[in-house]
């Protein structure tokens, strides 16, 4: 059983977080890889993969199981591939016309639009069962953990409470805001902060919290950014929550409010980093998400926002 002693450095690490994620990206697509397989999927799903966004939860998975000392780290990469393939699937069933009729995802075109909407439903589904090959691959070397890392990865994504139902909340008349939020995206997070110690072998329950947290957290700067058009910012079209009539914290709160509520779950989400050697620089970590999600210059521009709102409303 692994110990959340802090023993594998988070910062200044030989290989960056994000390299290691792109390098056991790759591996696992290479085991998939074969002449028997239709080239044009092959090539949908690479496409739906790389090049990546931030990568935030695969790398959020990484950071705990670092945190919890890493004893298995090609676990470790696995379920963070995993999380990562299972979140591309979704992106690639969101972009179709059914749902967001996207024409860009991450700064590309989407999969749909180059390779059709029937190889587009398929890539979607290749990803999802490509996330439990990858499980099932790495999870021979430690079998006494797999079982608790595939239901940790499945809770994230089905039902009741996963990212499935999050996108299916989309379909019905009514929904609560903080229900949506926390299975349309809350839900991969604390997958992927219980997944990176589960990975470890140390109990997930401690580091729940800064899932929840940093989830929501993601889907109010979502929000805010889908509201101030900033299209570069998302990697994808903007003012499709009003649009589609999708719930939004911006729309609920007001961008100011909305701010508001960000700040408050970030400073949740960094007090919420359990003890652990390495506690001060997992709360670093969350602070720079937390600049990168919605940087000081946004703070700036919606403060502007509100103060020329309130000059006409006064005038």
């Amino acid at each position: 059983m692994g110990r959340c002693d802090g023993s594998a450095p988070l910062l200044g690490a030989a290989m960056s977080m994000q390299q290691r994620i792109e390098a056991a990206l790759e591996l696992h697509f290479s085991h998939i890889q074969a002449l028997s397989a239709p080239p044009r999927l092959m090539s949908a799903m690479r496409h739906a993969v790389f090049p990546g966004g931030a990568r935030i939860r695969p790398q959020l998975c990484l950071a705990v199981a670092k945190a919890c000392g890493d004893d298995a780290p090609a676990l470790s990469d696995a379920a963070a591939v995993a999380i990562e393939l299972m979140h591309c699937a979704s992106l690639v069933h969101d972009d179709m016309p059914c749902f967001d009729d996207a024409d860009t995802r991450r700064g590309q075109i989407t999969v749909h639009k180059l390779y059709g909407e029937p190889l587009a439903l398929l890539t979607g589904d290749g990803l999802i069962v490509m996330a439990y090959q990858v499980m099932a691959r790495a999870g021979r070397v430690f079998p006494a953990r797999l079982a608790d890392l595939i239901s940790t990865i499945s809770d994230g994504v089905g039902a009741p409470d996963g990212i499935v139902a999050g996108q299916a909340w989309e379909c019905e008349t009514k929904v609560a805001l903080s229900q949506y939020q926390r299975a349309k995206t809350g839900a991969l997070f604390v997958a992927a902060t219980c997944a990176g110690a589960q990975a470890a072998g140390v109990d997930p329950a401690p580091w729940r919290a800064l899932g929840e947290a940093l989830g929501e957290a993601y889907q109010v700067a979502d929000d805010i950014r889908d509201v101030m058009g900033q299209a570069e910012t998302l990697g994808k079209p903007v003012g499709q929550d009003a649009q589609h009539g999708r719930p939004s914290a911006a729309a609920d709160l007001g961008l100011a409010g909305a701010l508001a509520y960000f700040q408050k779950l970030m400073d949740a989400a960094v007090n919420s980093v359990p003890a652990c050697a390495n506690r001060q620089a997992m709360q670093q970590l969350v602070r720079l998400e937390s600049e990168r999600l919605v940087p000081q210059s946004a703070y700036e521009q919606i403060q502007r926002h509100v103060a020329v709102a309130e000059h006409r409303a006064n005038a």
